[in-house]
């Protein structure tokens, strides 16, 4: 998305396990914890920390009888404050912690077990673990009764959908066909003009898409839409940012994935000076998300070095088993990439290097995508570039590393990746411009893969006779499908 156009160890990673098992029998709790029994056990880790802040995870396993729905209190004895949680919903006065359940992980039968996490702030000297943990008010510190404690049975959290086996491989070039404009702006007191930047997941059998928007002022913003099958997208009713604890001003071309190692789904930006992110526990509750939190302290001095004369756009995640990167543009023929491990992850972004470039910048312009390519030790990069028409036009890389070296797959003029050249348009050609979008994914999860069978995408286009400038070009989304895949 263009602006101009406009568009541990510091300390080591600390482990702490605290296992509380159970209290009395017959005790009494808050709410429903008043049964026959109660009792509990925490565990209770620090995964990873980092020069004023650590993210913390806890085990909670209900030993006594079911309840429908829990608070869990515990206190922290060394001035350390929770920031950012998910989960649950957290409260903190003082040295005490109050975590509530939420509705898909208040019920605990006996047995049963909830993970949470929360991301906190420490004074850099001392982080001690918790040791006071009490759920519905029962100390987790005994046994509910002398029979052997039953095995925990862990409540279903989100996983991602399992990845297809494909056959096939990506071509060396590409055809596509295409719909017609599938999602344009809903008509209200927001004064939406154009709907751009499109990511998209599947989960639960429904579409989640969260795009860029831009009123009538030619001011941007973001809106997250639901439906259950592309051919409701259009009567799909948005939730903008300025409906959620996100705000409003200038935050847009969003990507949208669930982390697994924190079950918690993210959402990645632009803030114009900065690369911001915003968390929910359901992404199915497009009011959850939270407030805009930042990647950086500030821009990357490599970044500010190069940038010339263009702009900081088009923020993507992406992670391997041990590692998670922030790729970024500048509409000025650079891509950079940033690095975290997993653990750390959103803290600790860093080591930002330029990970590919092109002399001809409008060539290597913006709205990075890269995937890992289901079945093949390959990722696949995707770039928007303007071709000498002046229209937009998608240009595709790849690598058997995700810091690797890119290697161009489909990336001229003569052999795009997609363009008006080779893609044929379902009814009237109602775009020829094929710009900013999202792959749709094999799953949903942070390793962004794609299978290379049949690939869609969806993206952004707008009527070829539109003659507005940049900022109020009317932007719609259409989905293509390829059509010559080689499985």
């Amino acid at each position: 998305m263009n602006v101009a156009h406009h568009r541990s160890r510091w300390l080591t990673i600390c482990a702490v396990a605290i296992t509380m098992v159970a209290a009395a029998a017959g005790a009494i709790g808050a709410a429903s914890s008043s049964a026959a029994s109660a009792g509990c056990s925490v565990a209770y880790t620090v995964p990873s920390q980092w020069p004023g802040g650590f993210t913390g995870n806890v085990a909670i396993s209900n030993l006594g009888s079911p309840v429908s729905s829990w608070t869990l209190t515990w206190d922290f004895t060394a001035g350390q404050q929770v920031t950012q949680g998910w989960g649950a919903t957290y409260s903190q006065s003082g040295t005490r912690v109050t975590a509530a359940s939420v509705s898909y992980d208040g019920s605990l039968p006996t047995g049963g077990s909830a993970t949470i996490g929360f991301n906190g702030s420490w004074n850099n000297a001392s982080n001690p673990a918790p040791a006071d943990f009490a759920l519905n008010g029962v100390t987790c510190a005994g046994s509910p009764s002398p029979t052997p404690t039953p095995t925990p049975t862990p409540t279903p959290t989100p996983t991602p959908t399992p990845t297809p086996t494909p056959t096939g491989s990506l071509p060396g070039s590409f055809q596509w066909t295409s719909s017609g404009a599938l999602i344009s702006p809903h008509s209200d007191s927001h004064n939406i003009i154009a709907v751009k930047d499109p990511s998209v997941v599947n989960y639960n059998g429904n579409w989640y898409v969260a795009a860029s928007t831009v009123n009538s002022s030619g001011s941007y913003s973001m809106e997250f839409l639901s439906f259950a099958t592309w051919s409701q997208a259009s009567s799909a009713s948005p939730v903008y940012a300025d409906q959620t604890a996100i705000g409003g001003g200038y935050k847009t071309a969003p990507q949208l994935f669930y982390f697994a190692p924190q079950k918690l789904w993210y959402l990645v930006y632009q803030t114009g000076g900065n690369i911001g992110y915003s968390t929910n526990p359901d992404v199915a509750n497009p009011s959850g998300w939270s407030a805009t939190q930042n990647f950086y302290s500030g821009m990357p001095a490599i970044i500010s070095q190069n940038i010339g004369s263009g702009f900081w756009v088009d923020s993507w995640v992406i992670c391997d088993s041990a590692s998670c990167y922030l790729f970024s543009m500048d509409d000025n023929g650079h891509l950079y990439r940033s690095q975290t491990s997993v653990s750390s992850f959103p803290g600790g972004m860093g080591n930002t290097v330029i990970a590919a470039s092109n002399s001809s910048p409008f060539s290597f312009f913006e709205a990075d995508n890269v995937y890992k390519v289901a079945g093949q030790n390959q990722y696949l990069l995707i770039v928007e570039a303007i071709a000498s028409t002046g229209r937009r036009i998608f240009t595709a890389y790849t690598s058997d590393a995700i810091n690797g070296t890119w290697t161009p797959l489909a990336a001229t003029q003569a052999n795009p990746f997609m363009a008006a050249s080779n893609v044929t348009v379902s009814g009237t050609a109602w775009t020829q411009d094929f710009s900013s979008g999202e792959m749709i994914r094999s799953g949903y999860d942070q390793t962004l893969t794609i299978s290379p069978c049949k690939i869609q995408y969806l993206y952004q286009g707008h009527d070829p006779g539109a003659t507005q400038s940049y900022n109020l070009l009317p932007w719609r989304l259409g989905l293509v499908t390829q059509a010559n895949s080689t499985c």
